[in-house]
């Protein structure tokens, strides 16, 4: 059974580990885009285009766009008294 003692030194031991955890990642990352470079660049404006659309998508849903337009009833209802 834990001590009191261990269970305290449990999250330093989980930020360590995620630490390790980014600094390999970052590692990784780097090699992955330095051995594919050319491919990485080439991709970048098919991903602004395929951005565009998804963005549009994703953005437009703030705005209210579709609810309570002027020919809706909902905005007949607000009208009446």
């Amino acid at each position: 059974m834990a001590t009191h003692a261990e269970h305290r030194e449990a999250p330093h031991r989980g930020r360590r580990g995620r630490w390790v955890f980014l600094g390999f990642a970052a590692i990784a990352a780097l090699l992955f885009f330095s051995e594919h470079r050319a491919h990485a660049l080439g991709l970048l404006p098919w991903l602004l285009l395929a951005a565009c659309p998804l963005l549009h998508l994703f953005m437009h849903g703030g705005h209210g766009h579709g609810h309570g337009g002027a020919g809706s009833e909902q905005s007949d209802r607000e009208r009446r008294p």
